[in-house]
């Protein structure tokens, strides 16, 4: 997305105070800072704001399920109160496709998880007064999780799972961000990162008979994006994220849940110099999960900001259809 500032000719001394453009050359580098510090929360918001139970619950092993997944988000970009920008929103339309493969590993149930999606992404804005907008239209980043539990889950077939009674389990796993979104080297707002990320997570869940509860805790660590506005390095120091999940189960396998999750630290920097991070954001969200038929379900998901000290403060609605196969 590439926003374009215009500016007015005006001879008042409140804009141009001086012949050498001093003012309008503070203005662009404000602004400068200011995208910078956008496309670094926007590329951050897929990997931290994420609300997605059951990561860790035991499954069969030798289970595979695809799923399709359309949403919606809208929501305002939280700046600086001092740059001259207003009005900053920001709409997609989100659309994406999952594959997980469970197996065993030393009697260990372990999962491998992809997930590619695909985004149309229009952003409109103020600065000192003009309005401008933009548009991107392509793929995301795509996600590789690779995760086992380690106590509590062992690795059983279908037939022996259906006896089993989930108590309490601990797991591990290793989320990778895989930098092939669309990427413009000279833009500052891109649906790539063009770096790869990686995020090693810890997880607990335990059943108290129909109510499932979950948490997770991690890190994002990132390299360089040596390609930042062409020649520039963009560095990134880690977040710190942690969710947690409640949910209950009816008799027909329906389910409900709410959620949240916290992340915190991020610093930003290009060529040396600060452009940004994030504070004490916190989002907290709600699920419904119905089956339809035999290894067939929808899913509807909802998610908010309860907090945002900075970046993007956005709503999303998202429904899923997954298939379950052996």
């Amino acid at each position: 997305m590439q926003f374009r500032y215009h500016t007015k000719k005006y001879n008042g001394p409140a804009f141009m105070p001086g012949s050498d453009g001093s003012f309008l050359r503070s203005f662009i580098y404000a602004a400068r800072i200011f995208f910078t510090c956008l496309v670094c929360f926007y590329c951050i918001a897929g990997k931290t704001q994420d609300l997605e139970p059951r990561i860790y619950a035991n499954l069969p092993k030798n289970m595979n399920a695809v799923a399709f997944v359309y949403g919606y988000a809208k929501g305002n970009v939280v700046a600086d109160p001092s740059l001259p920008i207003a009005d900053f929103k920001i709409t997609s339309h989100n659309l994406g496709v999952g594959y997980v493969r469970t197996f065993g590993i030393a009697n260990k149930l372990s999962r491998v998880q992809l997930s590619l999606p695909y985004t149309d992404m229009a952003g409109q804005l103020k600065i000192n007064g003009h309005d401008t907008s933009g548009a991107r239209s392509g793929f995301s980043d795509m996600r590789v999780r690779i995760g086992m539990n380690l106590w509590g889950s062992p690795a059983m077939d279908k037939k022996d799972f259906r006896r089993y009674q989930q108590k309490t389990i601990v797991g591990v796993s290793l989320v990778t961000s895989v930098p092939i979104g669309l990427y413009y080297s000279d833009k500052r707002i891109n649906l790539g990162s063009h770096r790869w990320a990686f995020k090693p997570e810890v997880g607990v869940s335990r059943r108290f008979k129909r109510f499932y509860t979950e948490a997770y805790a991690g890190v994002w660590l990132y390299t360089n994006n040596n390609k930042y506005l062409v020649d520039k390095v963009q560095e990134q120091r880690p977040v710190f994220s942690i969710q947690g999940h409640v949910c209950y189960y009816f008799k027909n396998q329906m389910w409900v849940g709410v959620n949240g999750n916290w992340f915190n630290g991020g610093e930003t920097t290009v060529n040396g110099v600060a452009a940004g991070d994030l504070k004490d954001n916190w989002r907290v969200g709600a699920i419904w999960a119905v089956p339809l038929a035999k290894s067939h379900s929808i899913k509807l998901q909802l998610h908010t900001g309860a907090f945002t000290a900075s970046g993007l403060d956005y709503n999303i609605v998202a429904i899923s259809y997954q298939y379950i196969f052996f």
